[in-house]
């Protein structure tokens, strides 16, 4: 394979504000706004993996979701009697 990235272009319009903000932050660290857009995404699509069960359920909205449910349905233990034992 060649050293040439192969690569898919893709437009992002954003408020003037952030274009902005990118061009002075491209030209301190003396980096593409194309670069800076680059590691920015991979760094975000990086972290939305990375989560706890917990932040993927709460996210999906599963949280809260089971109606006239006791509040401490998942932390007192006289809810837990019999459970998984077979009938």
């Amino acid at each position: 394979m060649s050293d040439i990235m192969v690569s898919q272009r893709i437009t992002v319009r954003v408020p003037v504000p952030l274009g902005s903000r990118l061009r002075d932050r491209s030209r301190v660290k003396g980096q593409t706004p194309s670069d800076l857009v680059r590691v920015a995404l991979e760094n975000y699509l990086e972290e939305e993996g990375t989560g706890s069960a917990y932040e993927a359920a709460e996210a999906a909205g599963l949280i809260g979701c089971v109606r006239r449910a006791p509040k401490d349905l998942s932390t007192n233990r006289r809810h837990f009697e019999g459970f998984g034992e077979s009938e």
